[in-house]
């Protein structure tokens, strides 16, 4: 009987490791194709059956993306716009969330105004491109990075208020008024006592705020054309023409465009293991 249970078990711990080294695969194999792609000829990454492991490798690919052509450029103006369009979000955000969590307002605003906030995410971004592309038009602001900070900060904004609030909202009141009794003022409780709490949280919703911020296709296709303030996203898709596609230096731009996310992403996955389960369990 026991033998049974224990061989039971046992069949129970593969199969979960199956599923999971399934999983594994599904996920790394088109990642992995891609970096194949970028390290084979161009006879090679049409061959048939597909080359999965046995190529020849060459760094053509990234010769030709990152010094005969912009891809440099590219890639430092979509470091300089989602870091500096993720920290202006988190800041303001951040103070708008800890607002909400700890002021109230007449007639219940507080609460209206967080669902307000949010539904400001809920329709698709489409309908914003052609307002904000005449608004930066007139402010004379078109192939500027100043215009993509301003946009994403802005389209940020939501998420991180929305995320914020819950963990603030998780964070005793006990603890500041703490502070407030010891002679420390609002903005120095804030800071030194709860900002340090939800340090996890800030973390998980810098991560998706990067990586929403560097991902982004429609309003850097919309509100920018010159090398000088393209991004990374429009830059490899201006490869795909009606003449050719440049499949090897698209999957060598693309290669290098998952290393800034994936450093930043292992530089606080202490933090954000915690962000993301933070307030999930109430005691």
């Amino acid at each position: 009987m026991r033998q049974s249970i224990h061989n039971r078990g046992l069949s129970r711990t593969a199969f979960r490791y199956l599923l999971l080294a399934l999983a594994v695969i599904v996920a790394v194999a088109p990642v992995y194709w891609m970096w194949t792609i970028s390290l084979k000829s161009e006879v090679e990454q049409f061959s048939s059956p597909p080359l999965w492991f046995s190529f020849h490798p060459t760094l053509e690919h990234y010769y030709d993306a990152f010094l005969a052509r912009s891809f440099g450029q590219y890639l430092l103006t979509s470091a300089i716009v989602a870091v500096t369009s993720t920290a202006c979000a988190l800041v303001i955000g951040t103070l708008a969330a800890y607002s909400l969590a700890r002021f109230s307002l007449p007639l219940g605003l507080d609460k209206k105004l967080s669902l307000w906030i949010l539904s400001t995410r809920m329709f698709p971004a489409i309908v914003t491109a052609v307002p904000l592309f005449l608004m930066m038009r007139d402010l004379r602001l078109l192939n500027t990075k100043a215009a993509l900070i301003i946009v994403y900060t802005g389209f940020n904004l939501p998420f991180v208020v929305w995320m914020m609030r819950g963990f603030f909202a998780e964070v005793p009141r006990d603890l500041e008024e703490a502070a407030l009794v010891d002679g420390d003022s609002r903005w120095g409780a804030l800071v030194r006592v709860v900002l340090p709490l939800v340090a996890p949280g800030l973390a998980a919703t810098a991560v998706f705020c990067l990586i929403v911020s560097w991902n982004e296709f429609l309003f850097a296709l919309v509100l920018t054309q010159t090398d000088a303030a393209m991004t990374l996203p429009v830059g490899i898709a201006g490869r795909v023409t009606q003449y050719e596609i440049k499949w090897g230096v698209m999957s060598a731009a693309g290669v290098v465009a998952m290393v800034p996310i994936l450093v930043f992403a292992m530089a606080v996955q202490r933090y954000l293991v915690r962000g993301l389960s933070l307030g999930a369990v109430k005691g």
